[in-house]
């Protein structure tokens, strides 16, 4: 019976995590590598990619507009740090403008309050100077994002539908893997980022109840992919 209880029943608790959440907001190019990337590291809660930094109304994939792809992430400061945000950042894609033609794929950062805006510029400054060069991110105040479609959200995970229809039970409708956790760590873990083991133990001290912990992490390590 224990099975068959959703990831919204399985990851009750987390808001225990939420309490002290923070978001973050940026575009460092096609937005589905990022999301898995970020979606992999402890500490991040939910992810979502969308659209963000322009004016056209109603921005869509195939009708974007001045509007950049943009990845948002919910994030437990006491675990994982604004700050190591921006590294990641940073570090993992190239922030020059000349790499890119149009606003599609610009490195993009969108701060939601002055204390991030703060780090910001700190970390911009060390980054400039572990990277030998100036970076040339567009970094503007928080003011929109449009959630690009669901085809869109997971999109590694989602290129395993023999996972997918082990995982029925627990997502039952599609639209759950938008804002769960054990969601984000799994397209990740396709995309090549972290290890089974290493999943499963941290997997082991989320914050939820043992039974779905347990539950969770029995199902990850049964996926045959």
């Amino acid at each position: 019976m224990e099975q068959q209880r959703t990831i919204v029943e399985l990851e009750k608790g987390m808001e225990n995590w939420q309490q002290n959440m923070e978001t973050a907001t940026f575009g460092m190019g096609c937005f589905w590598g990022p999301e898995a990337r970020f979606g992999s590291l402890a500490g991040i809660l939910r992810t979502r990619v969308g659209f963000s930094g322009g004016t056209t109304p109603n921005p869509t994939y195939r009708k974007m507009g001045d509007h950049t792809e943009t990845v948002q992430i919910d994030f437990e400061p006491a675990l994982i740090s604004y700050e190591e945000v921006l590294k990641q950042f940073w570090r993992n894609h190239y922030p020059n403008r000349d790499e890119y033609k149009g606003r599609q794929y610009i490195s993009l950062l969108r701060y939601h309050n002055e204390g991030q805006a703060e780090t910001i510029n700190r970390v911009k400054k060390e980054m400039e100077a572990e990277l030998g060069e100036g970076i040339e991110t567009e970094i503007d105040a928080y003011t929109e994002f449009t959630l690009a479609e669901e085809r869109h959200q997971k999109y590694y995970l989602k290129r395993y539908p023999k996972a997918l229809a082990q995982l029925e039970a627990v997502y039952p409708e599609p639209e759950l893997l938008l804002d769960s956790a054990f969601a984000a760590r799994l397209n990740g873990f396709v995309k090549g980022f972290g290890t089974r083991d290493g999943l499963r133990q941290e997997i082991l001290g989320w914050p939820i109840e043992d039974a779905s912990r347990k539950i969770l992490a029995e199902t990850f390590m049964s996926l045959k992919w």
